[in-house]
């Protein structure tokens, strides 16, 4: 065994070092003999069906135009709907010699069909033709179409170059076509468009070397070009051009100069080109007044905006639509939403139509005001007028939605994108990928990251960043150290915030002096080390006790210049209060104060905390009282330390005064807020109360936690434990729970529930399930769930989870992999920790085979990343059991169905084969 282990791994190695020579991007398992060495199929040579198909299409067309009546031949509209730009460029290439009438009449028939939108490359095989057939009339009208149909830089590019070669001509006399003075002035107005301020200035000394006299279209378009990129002084030599031609600036010039203006940041420069221009005998437009509401906008000038919005009509002046989204841009962009709501309602009145950018505008305010159900409201209403939604619209709900841990209705939205052809960016994948690791489906976010790539766009720092912090927040440190690493191959450099996320976590298993050595190391890497790594770094110290040394640490910050901020002050503070050293911390909020730092809320709330752990409830309520006095909010963690701190002593009088002060002040209680006074109810032995505060909860759309229905099972339980029903010897606390609880507790709490008006829901059912899983009650979790199915409700995501996790631990392999099914039939995707208990549990049984399928039915689909499978399953799985050779065989399983692994990943997978 142990030298078929040593073979297998010295033949994988050889496979490897000979793949890597080659510097192929993914590095393969197997030898290529079988790929080198094989027959190539006679039909290889053989056209393929795409060709064929080209081949009948040119036919059948040539077949149609060359008939007298082709316009009312029958096979016209079949042919016409299948045609497609790309098409009818190759064609009209193929076919120079075809008739320009027919060619022409052809072409315009295809425009007019909705679906048929002419590429720049279409118009100019139908230039050649009408050029070498010298039909310049038509020919100049199709130019001038074709400069309009520009709509990237490369089309305006490929344009540019056409009309040059053409300009200029060949061998082929027939083919040559001067640019006219129109033409000229449409291409710079295009390239200006696209801010190709070089080929601008290139083809305006092309012009003249033409003897083509620039009329004041032409000076504009130069002005207008300059202008956009901020450049005035180069725009007012070409005002001095118009001059100097014996020409006058205009309303456009002017208007141009506003814009330059206000892109250089100089808006009061722009209001004195706007003042001038009815002394120059210049109208102003709309245009003018909307360029400078823009930049008083941009300068955070809004009310100066605003007056020059209602002085609009003094110049017969109406806001456009343009105008009336860059104010309301600008509102929304402040925090004055109502205004911005009321600037919207008077655009619907005075029946301008609002467009694209004002619903994205408004919908993305919704959102950062955390209303995305009104925002997706607003997407509807906007989809039903027919106005085309945008990415950053849907990427504003999309991010709402995630925010909000509604990762289903974020998909939800990214499938309505893909279905209406709307294009996702990075930034949409990066927030679908934050969302699915906050609700911990990492595996789902990894997958992702694969769409993203086969998508051609390329992740970002930030969307690595997300992934790490993914795995870290969920103690997989491991897989996010390998990430790091895949990072790198990719080509992106891992910043502060790449490595914040590790310390973090290092800090939060206490393994600070880890930590620390992590961030020494991080200046041998060249990454700054910012306030938020210090800050960590001391916070892990004095969470551990560690006073002294986070102390240090902060002084060592202070001494090298480091930026602190409000966030360092207030961990110290409450590292302090934690260690009821209640003065220094008020020494500290001194200091803060003194360097320019104004405590916070949060800074206020630690200390108020501090007080109330030691039970001085005087001292507290008189901070609390001055703070309110100075001007500050108190917030939900304010109002629930005192809740706490009162219920703690029996004060449940004291606790729900401050509970109905929140509620008046508009401040929403939260988890632990409902949590304390439930707990403290059910101390009281106010059973009805206790149970009316859940009901409170659940009808305020707060989800009570796994911490939530353990106090309430543990006092269920003291409740059976008292009428002597069972559990008479047992110490009962909140760490037992799940261990004494029963189907029976289980429906005392249904019961109580539906008496009060709020029925279990799945996360109820999952609370318990998870509970039960975590100590080994499997049967008692299977029972619960069959409950739940005679009342109609459906296992979700986790309640599966954990009854396949339960299932493996305690080596029950055939309900594991039936529960399994059961999540694929209901497209559930299982995590790949349950794959990896189940899959190894199965080779450690023996049962090999059934260990493949499982691992086969697994990368079928490509349903995960095939990177963190080999890390899961192999590295994680396999080869820390020493199942080396069966790790061989699932990896050559793997590259058989195409699933190739990164090389960086390969390597550390030979490498601990070799172990």
């Amino acid at each position: 065994m142990t030298q078929n282990i040593t073979t297998a791994w010295m033949m994988k190695r050889s496979t490897f070092i000979l793949k890597h020579s080659t510097h192929e991007s993914t590095i393969k398992f197997k030898s290529l003999f079988s790929f080198l060495h094989s027959p190539v199929s006679p039909s290889q040579s053989l056209s393929s069906p795409i060709e064929e198909q080209e081949e009948d299409f040119t036919s059948n067309l040539l077949t149609l135009l060359s008939s007298p009546n082709w316009q009312k031949n029958p096979s016209l509209r079949s042919i016409i709907s299948s045609i497609s730009p790309s098409k009818i460029t190759s064609f009209f290439t193929k076919n120079p010699n075809l008739n320009p009438h027919t060619t022409l009449s052809f072409f315009n028939l295809l425009s007019q069909r909705p679906n048929f939108k002419p590429s720049v490359e279409s118009f100019a095989s139908l230039l050649t033709i009408l050029i070498k057939n010298q039909f310049l009339g038509a020919a100049e009208k199709i130019r001038i179409s074709m400069v309009k149909a520009c709509e990237t830089e490369e089309d305006a590019r490929f344009v540019l170059g056409f009309l040059r070669r053409m300009n200029v001509g060949n061998d082929d006399e027939e083919v040559k076509f001067r640019i006219s003075v129109r033409c000229y002035n449409t291409l710079l107005m295009c390239l200006s468009r696209f801010l190709m301020i070089d080929d601008m200035k290139c083809v305006f000394l092309e012009m003249l070397d033409d003897e083509i006299v620039p009329n004041i279209y032409t000076y504009n378009s130069m002005v207008n070009g300059y202008c956009k990129l901020g450049k005035v002084d180069v725009a007012r030599l070409y005002v001095g051009k118009i001059v100097q031609a014996g020409l006058t600036p205009d309303t456009h010039t002017y208007t141009s100069l506003i814009l330059g203006h206000c892109r250089s940041k100089d808006v009061d420069s722009a209001y004195k080109v706007f003042d001038v221009m009815p002394k120059k005998g210049c109208q102003r437009n709309e245009v003018s007044y909307t360029n400078l509401i823009h930049g008083f906008c941009e300068e955070e000038r809004i009310n100066e905006g605003l007056e020059l919005f209602h002085q609009m009509g003094d110049d017969n002046c109406s806001p456009t639509v343009r105008t009336f989204t860059v104010l309301i841009s600008a509102l929304s962009r402040l925090g004055r939403t109502n205004e911005a709501w009321e600037l919207f309602k008077e655009m619907n009145e005075r029946g301008c139509e609002p467009n694209s950018h004002t619903y994205t505008v408004l919908i993305d305010g919704l959102c950062k005001d955390r209303k995305v159900d009104e925002a997706r409201k607003l997407l509807n209403t906007m989809e039903e007028k027919r106005v085309v939604g945008t990415v950053v619209a849907y990427n504003a709900l999309i991010d709402g939605y995630c925010k909000e841990g509604k990762i289903e209705k974020a998909i939800e939205l990214f499938e309505n994108m893909e279905r209406k052809e709307l294009k996702p960016n990075v930034r949409t994948y990066n927030e679908l990928i934050g969302g699915y690791c906050k609700v911990g489906h990492i595996h789902k976010a990894m997958a992702l990251l694969d769409k993203l790539t086969k998508m051609n766009l390329s992740p970002t720092v930030m969307t690595y960043n997300l992934l790490i912090n993914g795995y870290c927040k969920h103690n997989d440190v491991d897989n996010a150290y390998r990430l790091i690493n895949l990072m790198k191959e990719n080509g992106v450099v891992p910043d502060e915030w790449t490595y914040s996320a590790f310390i973090h976590t290092l800090c939060r298993r206490g393994s600070v002096e880890e930590a620390h050595e992590l961030v020494n190391s991080l200046n041998v890497k060249g990454v700054n080390i910012n306030e938020v790594i210090f800050t960590t770094l001391i916070d892990g110290y004095l969470q551990l006790g560690k006073i002294d040394s986070g102390l240090t640490l902060f002084n060592k910050m202070v001494s090298s210049d480091r930026l602190l901020n409000s966030w360092t002050y207030n961990v110290l503070v409450h590292g302090l209060c934690k260690d009821d050293r209640i003065q220094e911390a008020s020494v500290f909020i001194g200091k803060m104060i003194k360097i320019g730092f104004e405590p916070d809320i949060t800074t206020y709330t630690i200390y108020i905390e501090g007080l109330l752990k030691r039970f001085d409830f005087v001292d507290a309520r008189k901070l609390f009282f001055e703070i309110v006095y100075s001007g500050l909010k108190p917030d939900v963690c304010t109002y629930t330390s005192f809740i706490l701190a009162y219920c703690s002593q029996g004060m449940v009088n004291e606790a729900e005064y401050m509970m109905n002060k929140m509620l008046e002040e508009g401040v929403e209680p939260d988890t632990a807020t409902y949590t304390i006074f439930i707990d403290a109810y059910f101390r009281a032995g106010k059973l009805d109360s206790a149970f009316n505060v859940l009901k409170r909860m659940m009808d305020a759309k707060c989800v009570p936690s796994h911490h939530t229905y353990a106090i309430i099972v543990k006092h269920l339980l003291i409740l059976q434990q008292k009428e002597n029903i069972k559990m008479e010897t047992f110490d009962l606390n909140i760490g037992n729970v799940w261990k004494l609880m029963d189907l029976e507790t289980a429906m005392d709490l249904f019961s109580e529930m539906v008496k009060c008006g709020c029925g279990p829901n799945v996360k109820t059912f999952e609370a318990l399930t998870v509970g039960l899983c975590k100590e080994s009650q499997l049967e008692e979790a299977c029972r619960l769930v069959s409950h739940m199915l005679t009342i109609g409700l459906y296992p979700n995501e986790n309640i599966y989870t954990s009854l396949v996790n339960c299932s493996c631990y305690l080596r029950m392999y055939d309900q594991a992999l039936t529960l399994l099914d059961t999540m694929t039939e209901h497209r559930i995707l299982p995590h790949l920790e349950s794959y990896k208990l189940l899959i190894c549990g199965l080779y450690d049984e023996g049962e090999h085979e059934k260990g493949k399928e499982v691992f086969c039915s697994l990368i079928d689909g490509y349903k995960y990343n095939a990177d963190e499978v080999a890390w899961k399953i192999f590295l994680d799985g396999l080869l820390k059991r020493g199942l080396r050779n069966e790790c061989s065989q699932l990896a050559d399983v793997m590259e058989e169905k195409g699933r190739c692994l990164n090389p960086h990943t390969t390597v550390t997978l030979v490498e601990n084969m070799g172990d």
